[in-house]
């Protein structure tokens, strides 16, 4: 496996009996083929089988609705019998369909019983389990694409296979197992796009396009096409993906314009805002908002949906207030079951902006990168299951402890790394974090839990792969036949143990912690060994 982080040079490139390009390509455009795409492939099913066995193991248990599955499998179930939540139970839909239509299918799949959608736990929780399997791998993707290298692939594979709160969603039927698949998808997406957009770049510049007199179509760009319908997934699961979609819209258009000045393109920017900008509204715009409509057809076509027909009882003018002044503002032109479903998610928008009251496991977002406060999704204590005295069961949706606590330090060296390198990766994920915990500091007085932190999780352990990559240091060169630079060896061997070490101690503190995150039987001393803060209780 390759274990660097470095981009290789682009004569390292060029096959030996490549004819010589007319101009030499820019490195940082030249195209990454890995030499040995086996191991990867090996690597990913590897990640498949840990995180397929983690998730799967007991699934079915407790076999009863733990925490936030007292609302979604019962809102499935409303959607297999009429194309639409019913939701007679409570006052209006809180969250977009999608979510909601993947565990209806597991109800739908795994039933005997197709009258009786909610008699077996695994029905509800097959899917949930199925796409946080499906995350490990694709985070070790992204993360082999990022840094080039199958090694690192396979550490930001493990680290996510082995997080615990990863772990406790993909074991649960509520919706940011499915937010978090989506936004992260989306984001492999784009760096997929970035890579060959580059690679075109590149394959002109060795053709000796010149580039002076403006840079000529580049084709279609289907990863960003991609990468738009992602963001449309996201945002019909949970429209808390809203945030990454924004901002990974600019980080796209971004990474296009520093591509055009590799290049050497005169005024990147104005081409950036014409070759990409431009071109890239359908993907990035139309395409989002299509699908996002789409996954709402039951919603459409239901005659009793919730809200369906609030366009044909009110006004065609809506009023808008600022400063004083109340502006009237047609919406005639918009179709009435657009303006419906507009209706409800603004009233949807309005309830989570008010949701304030109490809870006994809230917590703000200061305290997430700390795990001050889990969330406790089920409980139950009685005599029994071969212990002594009594025995504990809990499902503690909590991260895995000594990888949480490195977020902070590899947030602050990321930031430096950025700061003298300008690494793209670190800037992306930065960009991340803003997206996924900056924004929750706009109104700290509503309700928030520490599980608001899943669509951000896989680009904390991008980042922490990263910094384990400046911990293994750079690759041995040899500068001879025999001859080595003790000291590049001695760096290396001590880094290879730092890095072995953590990732040892991560394995080992998620093992331990693993009967709290699936409902095993713990004496009343272990299971007090296991709260390591007052907090956790």
């Amino acid at each position: 496996m390759t274990a660097t982080l470095e981009a290789p040079a682009a004569d390292d490139a060029a096959e030996p009996d490549e004819v010589a390009p007319r101009r030499r390509v820019p490195a940082s455009l030249v195209p990454w083929h890995d030499p040995n795409p086996w191991h990867g492939r090996f690597v990913a099913l590897g990640l498949l089988v840990i995180a397929g066995f983690t998730r799967f193991w007991a699934l079915g248990f407790p076999q009863t609705k733990v925490f936030d599955e007292a609302y979604y499998p019962v809102e499935a179930q409303e959607i297999l019998r009429y194309g639409y939540e019913d939701n007679r139970g409570y006052l209006f839909i809180v969250h977009p369909p999608l979510g909601k239509w993947l565990i209806a299918f597991g109800e739908w799949l795994w039933d005997d019983n197709k009258s009786q959608y909610l008699t077996n736990t695994m029905g509800w929780r097959i899917m949930p389990a199925i796409f946080g399997s499906l995350s490990v791998v694709m985070v070790a993707r992204i993360a082999r694409r990022m840094t080039r290298s199958n090694l690192f692939g396979a550490i930001a594979g493990l680290l996510f296979a082995f997080d615990g709160m990863a772990l406790v969603l993909a074991r649960t039927a509520i919706l940011d197992v499915f937010l978090q698949f989506f936004v992260i998808a989306a984001f492999g997406a784009l760096v997929i796009d970035r890579d060959k957009m580059r690679a075109r770049l590149a394959g002109l510049i060795a053709d000796g396009v010149d580039f002076t007199e403006g840079v000529p179509s580049l084709g279609p760009r289907p990863w960003r096409l991609v990468a738009g319908i992602c963001f449309g997934l996201a945002n019909a699961v949970k429209w808390t993906a809203l945030s990454f979609f924004l901002f990974f819209i600019v980080l796209s258009l971004i990474w296009d314009r520093a591509a055009f000045r590799a290049a050497g393109v005169p005024r990147s920017w104005r081409t950036m805002f014409r070759r990409s900008a431009r071109s890239g509204v359908g993907s990035m715009v139309v395409a989002p908002i299509a699908t996002y409509l789409f996954c709402n057809i039951g919603w459409f076509a239901g005659e009793n949906s919730y809200g369906r027909h609030y366009a044909d009882t009110t006004s065609t003018v809506g009023r808008f207030h600022f400063l004083g002044l109340n502006l009237p503002i047609p919406f005639g032109w918009v179709p009435g079951p657009i303006r419906s479903l507009g209706s409800m998610i603004f009233q949807s928008y309005k309830f989570h902006e008010g949701l304030d009251s109490g809870h006994a496991y809230a917590s703000s977002p200061w305290s997430w990168l700390v795990l001050g406060r889990p969330v406790n999704f089920f409980y139950q204590g009685q005599p029994g299951y071969g212990c002594p005295d009594r025995c504990s069961k809990q499902i503690l949706l909590i991260g895995t402890p000594l990888l949480w606590w490195v977020f902070i330090p590899m947030l602050l060296w990321l930031a430096w790394h950025w700061f003298t390198t300008r690494d793209w990766r670190a800037g992306a994920i930065w960009l991340a974090f803003a997206a996924g915990w900056l924004v929750w500091f706009q109104d700290l007085k509503r309700t928030m839990f520490l599980f608001y932190m899943a669509p951000l999780l896989p680009f904390m352990v991008l980042g922490v792969t990263m910094a384990l990559g400046a911990v293994l240091g750079p690759p041995l060169r040899r500068t001879g036949d025999w001859i080595r630079d003790r000291h590049s060896e001695s760096r290396r061997m001590w880094g290879v143990a730092g890095a072995a070490a953590y990732l040892a101690l991560v394995a080992v503190d998620f093992v331990w912690m693993f009967p709290i995150y699936t409902g095993g039987p713990l004496s009343t001393s272990s299971w007090d060994a296991h709260m390591w803060l007052p907090s956790w209780i």
